[in-house]
């Protein structure tokens, strides 16, 4: 009798590739927040949890809009899935690509997330990645938020919030 497990691991290998994919985008842009500020490592490591979007993509022409798929971590463990949707206004043009990472200082804060339709206004304010802007990291109301552009230009003055769903991961 053959052993069943090459055919077994064959057909499992599509719905495992967009698994495997997800973790490489989330992992590089992990690296690629701590290779700009080394001292995001630790906010990595002391936040409750975090939401990382590792590529949102923007364009705008007077009215904007932002999308991006990403996954939620609590205790450095996978719990979910996100997507961000952003609609912004005023004097804007361009598109451009960046990263985006959601630290949430305790669990009431990972908490208000999770219950989904999670929103900031446009008063909540993102740190731009750079060498040293962990040092300045501050929460509001227990979130922090931290931006890191890839690419593309984009000239803004405009005003807009972002607004967030979330699905927990399911165990099989």
């Amino acid at each position: 009798m053959q052993c069943p497990w090459p055919a077994i691991l064959v057909a499992a290998l599509p719905a495992l590739a967009p698994r495997l994919a997800a973790q490489q985008d989330v992992t590089k842009a992990i690296a690629e927040f701590k290779k700009a500020d080394s001292g995001i490592a630790q906010v990595f490591e002391t936040a409750h949890g975090y939401a990382i979007f590792p590529s949102v993509g923007k364009g705008a022409i007077g009215i904007g809009g932002a999308h991006g798929n990403g996954y939620v971590y609590e205790r450095g463990r996978l719990i979910g899935h996100t997507t961000l949707t952003q609609v912004t206004v005023g004097f804007q043009f361009g598109g451009q690509a960046y990263r985006e990472v959601i630290f949430f200082k305790d669990k009431t804060a990972l908490d208000d997330f999770t219950r989904g339709n999670f929103e900031f206004s446009a008063q909540a304010t993102a740190v731009a990645i750079k060498a040293g802007a962990s040092a300045d990291l501050a929460y509001n109301g227990g979130v922090a938020i931290v931006t890191m552009a890839k690419g593309g230009l984009m000239y803004e003055a405009s005003v807009g919030g972002q607004k967030f769903s979330y699905k927990p991961v399911t165990s099989k």
